[in-house]
């Protein structure tokens, strides 16, 4: 946990009565763990949730729960909001409003770490943050996997689940990965990324932001402040990224870096026939093969590495380096899992595609599939998904979607099986590869990728996706006992 003692002190200083008080609301992981790193530093600090459960909570570890009716804005330094309360769609939370009309910051967690580490001048650590709509997980955790392996102090969290003030302290040789979600991009005011990344842009979250160009607008704050020491990656793939690419590029307050697995790009990176090719810091087509990544298949993988790679080349890795990273990294748990890879078969584990639009990725990534999927379904249906499904060799539909996957799909699919749970699919699944294997002489893939939540059969996606994982084992452990016998 970072230590905050300097920052509490500092600000000490510049208050005529020598406090510093904080109001923390929200008190989900993020929430408690900035409270208890700000009450360590000797700050005074009330706290606030909206449910009940959760104030009851807080109050059992020693907090001060205060309703906002009964604070005195004024006398705060800043309110830290949760990322998941709004702040501005569909309309601002009550407290935001308050602290609005006191003339006081609204801040996140992330705002306060940096302003800590910042007060530490040339000891200060280096932040890399990531955003975008899709890839953030993968990317972040890639980037800190190629730092780590190349022996540097590195630590990843923020949007990922690790709260910011879970992570280690750093200093001027360790490096922040942060991923970053639009909610805590709003609440972000100095921070200064030395290496900032947008992937892309689809639309998401517009409810909270009111519409596309808001959404927008909350992606590009990742590249405030950057100076023309920083690098601002952007990906140029998506027109409303190209916009943001555009408006950087005049500036010229930053190198500004592209991003591409669809065109060649001048002076940045990008993907040709599966090579990564380099015009910014080798200056070279063909520096790695890229379809050669066991655990980053596909071209929104390649996004995702040819990202990882321009950060940590900016950051002073070289390319031998970053290859051999990339070839170690095991990928993101029930993200296009790699759970096993021989000559006959492939298992894939994707069970965090809980929408139509994470399938669509999975199905384009893979050959010869033996799918499972289904679940809850989300509005929408699924007919999306037709073009990409001449792939998929059979299907194996589980939970309450299995009905409406069936109708919608099984006039683009050779073959479909009710098989309603996972129990049922799995062992129906494997046996299939192994007959496609036998009549191609090719590798078959088992994929679940549901295209639906899980909350039909299971507690959560992770759940769901250890579920199979399980029964994977079972199946293969059966199947070589009776081979065998």
């Amino acid at each position: 946990m970072t230590d905050l003692r300097p920052y509490i002190n500092h600000l000490k200083s510049r208050t005529p009565d020598g406090s510093a008080c904080f109001y923390v609301v929200g008190l989900g992981r993020s929430g408690l763990a900035s409270a208890t790193a700000l009450q360590a530093a000797e700050a005074t600090v009330m706290v606030w949730d909206d449910q009940e459960k959760s104030r009851q909570a807080a109050a059992a570890k020693g907090f001060a729960v205060v309703a906002p009716e009964s604070v005195e804005f004024k006398s705060l330094q800043a309110v830290v909001l949760a990322p998941g309360i709004p702040l501005t769609h569909p309309q601002p939370h009550p407290v935001v409003m308050q602290a609005q009309a006191a003339g006081i910051e609204v801040i996140s967690d992330l705002e306060i770490l940096y302003r800590a580490h910042a007060l530490k001048g040339s000891d200060a650590p280096r932040f890399v943050g990531i955003t975008g709509t899709n890839g953030k997980s993968t990317t972040t955790v890639l980037i800190a996997h190629l730092l780590s392996e190349a022996g540097m102090n590195v630590v990843c969290g923020g949007n990922l689940g690790t709260a910011v003030f879970e992570l280690p302290d750093l200093s001027g040789d360790g490096v922040y990965v942060l991923e970053l979600s639009s909610y805590q991009l709003d609440l972000c005011h100095q921070f200064r990324f030395n290496a900032a990344l947008l992937l892309n842009m689809s639309p998401d979250h517009l409810d909270r932001h009111g519409d596309m160009e808001g959404y927008a607008k909350a992606k590009a704050r990742i590249f405030n402040n950057q100076t023309t020491n920083d690098a601002a990656f952007v990906g140029l793939d998506d027109e409303h990224s190209r916009q943001i690419f555009d408006v950087l590029n005049s500036r010229k307050n930053q190198q500004v870096i592209p991003l591409s697995v669809t065109t060649r790009v001048a002076e940045g990176l990008f993907a040709v026939e599966g090579q990564l090719c380099d015009d910014r810091f080798a200056h070279r087509d063909a520096v790695l093969d890229l379809g050669e990544l066991p655990t980053l298949v596909g071209q929104h993988n390649h996004q995702n590495a040819l990202a990882a790679y321009g950060i940590c080349r900016f950051l002073g890795l070289d390319i031998q380096t970053i290859e051999q990273g990339l070839q170690s990294f095991g990928g993101l748990v029930h993200r296009q899992e790699l759970c096993l890879r021989t000559p006959v078969l492939r298992i894939i584990n994707d069970s965090k595609a809980t929408n139509v639009e994470a399938t669509a990725r999975a199905l384009g990534s893979f050959s010869n599939i033996i799918w499972i999927a289904g679940g809850l379904a989300k509005e929408g249906g699924f007919t999306a998904l037709k073009p990409l499904l001449h792939s998929v060799r059979k299907a194996f539909l589980i939970g309450e979607g299995a009905e409406q996957m069936n109708r919608e799909l099984s006039d683009s699919l050779p073959a479909t099986v009710m098989s309603r749970t996972l129990e049922q699919a799995v062992p129906a699944a494997l046996a299939a590869a192994g007959e496609l294997h036998q009549q191609t002489g090719e590798c078959a893939t088992v994929l679940l990728s549901p295209a639906c939540a899980s909350f039909d059969q299971f507690k959560s996606f992770e759940a769901r996706g250890d579920h199979f994982k399980a029964l994977v084992r079972e199946s293969l452990k059966e199947k070589t006992k009776g081979d065998k016998a």
